[in-house]
């Protein structure tokens, strides 16, 4: 078990290394900025939407998976429109 994680952690690494490395392609000599927020954006909210499916819509247990305190987690889903 403990294998697995690992070994899915490091493609969720990677997975995010070729995105940005294609990212900074196909900028084409434009000057990226903000690239910080702007993974973070498209990462959270996915990962919001899978734990939520996971915990079957259970904001309290999803807060608990994600190390989140269920005030904010409630805050990033409304961020992201997700109640």
């Amino acid at each position: 078990m403990k294998t697995q994680a690992i070994q899915d952690n490091d493609h969720i690494s990677q997975s995010v290394r070729q995105a940005m490395e294609r990212y900074f392609q196909d900028l084409d000599g434009e000057t990226p900025s903000a690239i910080y927020d702007m993974v973070l954006a498209c990462v959270e909210k996915p990962l919001l939407e899978v734990v939520l499916i996971h915990t079957q819509g259970n904001q309290t247990k999803a807060a608990e998976l994600l190390g989140l305190n269920r005030n904010t987690l409630r805050k990033k889903m409304k961020s992201y429109d997700l109640i």
